[in-house]
């Protein structure tokens, strides 16, 4: 009788992998063969359809306008002139500017005042993270914001589909605000699909360069929490009013920066960008 062959199911295991309770980060997999397990294998694509899904989820704006307005912050919608998901993602351009309608409603709200800052919550590459995150974000950022004196004069916040973060500009300027604050999804990660970012332009105006913009990046309980994005937030917003600027020339110092002793610095540096969405 021919003897039956069984496979060896034991995971040869990485010697970094305590670092793994540190970060979603992909590392110490361990092994199986010349292979990654399959249990990491099936977990990487399960994050792969998440961050695929992401970027096609429509916008579900009269929710997230709920739970704006009921955190204090009236409501406007619009839509940018990118008039479906898949010209938006092939016509970057058509995100940054509003449609003729959008434009027209905006035009016809805006009563003459002036505000200290315009706020545009867009969908960018993943409504979910502003379906999320931009209400306890916003409700954070009020928070900070309140003891403020004089008080902000802000817009409503204008919710648009199909947006890229030059939109703002466009959206600014309509309702003459001084400063705007983009609330934007960023690119989906493979660990973290609902990243919101957080862009900053001083004298927004049709043309500005993401060189003039400052931005908070990775907005989410996983990531940089609220209470902290909004006190980064505040703390730009206060420097770029006094200042007049953003961008390369305001530099966020609301931060300390950690000195460490010659022996003690690292090898390596790890540093956290924006997602593209312009």
């Amino acid at each position: 009788m021919k003897e039956a062959h069984t496979v060896n199911p034991v995971v040869t295991a990485n010697p970094w992998e305590p670092l793994r309770r540190h970060t979603p980060a992909r590392i110490a997999l361990g092994r199986s063969g010349i292979s990654i397990p399959s249990a990491q294998q099936l977990e990487f694509q399960l994050a792969h359809a998440q961050a695929r899904d992401a970027v096609h989820r429509p916008f579900d704006v009269r929710r997230t306008a709920e739970a704006i307005e009921a955190v204090g912050v009236p409501t406007l919608s619009a839509h940018s002139a990118a008039p479906d998901r898949a010209s938006y993602l092939q016509r970057p351009d058509w995100g940054r500017q509003l449609d003729a309608a959008s434009a027209q409603a905006l035009k016809s709200w805006h009563r003459g005042e002036e505000h200290d800052l315009g706020i545009v919550v867009a969908d960018g590459l993943s409504a979910l993270a502003m379906e999320r995150h931009a209400a306890p974000f916003l409700a954070a950022l009020l928070a900070e914001l309140q003891r403020d004196e004089p008080a902000w004069r802000m817009t409503p916040a204008v919710l648009v589909e199909q947006a890229r973060v030059a939109i703002g500009d466009d959206i600014a300027e309509l309702l003459a605000a001084r400063m705007v604050m983009v609330l934007i999804g960023e690119r989906p990660g493979l660990s973290s699909p609902d990243s919101m970012g957080i862009y900053l332009t001083w004298a927004p105006r049709r043309g500005r360069t993401d060189a003039e913009r400052n931005c908070i990046s990775n907005v989410r309980p996983g990531g940089q929490d609220y209470p902290e994005a909004a006190r980064r937030a505040a703390w730009l917003l206060r420097a770029a009013s006094a200042g007049e600027r953003t961008g390369v020339m305001l530099k966020d110092e609301s931060v300390p920066v950690l000195r460490l002793e010659q022996d003690d610095a690292p090898d390596f540096t790890l540093t956290q960008g924006c997602g593209p969405v312009r």
